[in-house]
């Protein structure tokens, strides 16, 4: 559904626009008490704040980790899907969180990708048909000085008409 309204929505409003407010509307990620506040013209860059609020306070008062785990978890893919466009399949294949202190105040993640890391992943792909990578990012305060917790992905990626003929086989 999310995919065909974006196909949709791309004729008439810009990448970044439907990549940020379409994950904010979403009932889905509204749930996690995320917000992509900040998404890059070519989408290799977005930014998410995740509020303390009375929706996702634990019982000592700090952001409750499955809060901070589902604010994080799908922004990776969706990036990838986006900037790699329909020749290739991307999944969410596992994801870890080190916790490393008390979220007593909103918290920031930046998911970053360089055109490098995009080049390389497009050429292992061509070279492998399919690649798992690995990205980790920090959650952190306001100033970036304080790490809240560590998250680590690890993100399938391979040529679409390889990953159906894979499937056929099974």
């Amino acid at each position: 559904m999310y995919a065909t309204l974006t196909k949709y929505l791309s004729r008439i409003f810009k990448k970044k626009t439907i990549f940020r407010y379409g994950f904010n509307i979403s009932p889905m990620y509204r749930r996690s008490t995320g917000r992509i506040i900040e998404v890059s013209e070519d989408i290799l860059s977005v930014k998410i704040r995740i509020p303390l609020s009375y929706k996702n306070s634990n019982y000592v008062g700090s952001i409750f980790g499955g809060s901070l785990f589902s604010a994080t978890d799908p922004i990776y893919m969706v990036q990838l899907i986006h900037i790699l466009g329909d020749k290739y399949v991307v999944w969410d294949k596992e994801s870890t969180i080190k916790f490393k202190r008390p979220a007593k105040e909103a918290v920031y993640a930046d998911f970053n990708f360089s055109p490098e890391e995009i080049d390389q992943i497009k050429k292992d792909v061509a070279q492998n048909n399919e690649i798992d990578i690995k990205k980790t990012l920090n959650i952190t305060d306001q100033q970036g000085s304080s790490i809240i917790a560590e998250v680590s992905k690890i993100i399938y990626v391979a040529d679409k008409t390889y990953f159906k003929n894979k499937r056929k086989k099974k």
